[in-house]
């Protein structure tokens, strides 16, 4: 009898180890769930980001599929850790259209007026509409450069609906509380 107590002690570890690990794995699909379902709610649905490798980290792209949101429109959104000054944060136009990732899309990018001041919650920054030349169509974008501290969280939505209805969905969309969770999480302050 005493040599089976080693055996039946580490049986009742691994038990213990494949229930910890299935319990962590639901908790954090629950978890994945319920923030994707808070970007529904505002009708995005979250894709692969679209992209190739850069000096960056990917980040997330979403697609919506809801006339609310201007259906067929992609929003793609990722930190730039360091890549803001400190001191002024977003500071003008020029700035936007370097960071905002517009190249990713189409190098041939053309801005439309002068960009405005934007709050996302606790970022500030500019953002700036654009026309882009995709694959012999013409299409709109709207970048997003925000700051927090010296750090960015750009934002690019591209669409075919008028300019005020994708920004305003896109803006809506930055604001869900858990987009916003995201973005601080990702710029190394969660909340």
């Amino acid at each position: 009898m005493p040599r089976f107590k080693p055996l039946l002690m580490i049986a009742l570890l691994a038990i213990s180890a494949i229930w910890a690990v299935t319990v962590f794995q639901m908790v954090q699909s629950r978890a994945e769930r319920r923030e994707d379902l808070g970007a529904q709610k505002l009708g995005w649905r979250e894709i692969a980001w679209p992209f190739p490798r850069d000096g960056w980290p990917a980040g997330r792209a979403f697609r919506c599929q809801q006339a609310a949101c201007v259906e067929g429109s992609e929003i793609y959104v990722r930190a730039k850790l360091g890549f803001c000054n400190c001191d002024t944060g977003v500071a003008d136009d020029d700035e936007v259209d370097r960071v905002a990732d517009l190249d990713l899309i189409s190098p041939r990018f053309t801005a439309r007026a002068a960009g405005q001041v934007v709050r996302v919650a606790d970022l500030a920054g500019r953002s700036r509409s654009y026309d882009l030349d995709v694959a012999d169509a013409r299409r709109g974008a709207i970048g997003f450069a925000l700051s927090h501290r010296c750090d960015l969280m750009v934002a690019v939505v591209q669409g075919r609906a008028a300019e005020p209805l994708v920004q305003h969905a896109a803006q809506q969309f930055l604001q869900s509380p858990d987009v916003q969770r995201w973005m601080m999480a990702a710029l190394g302050s969660g909340k």
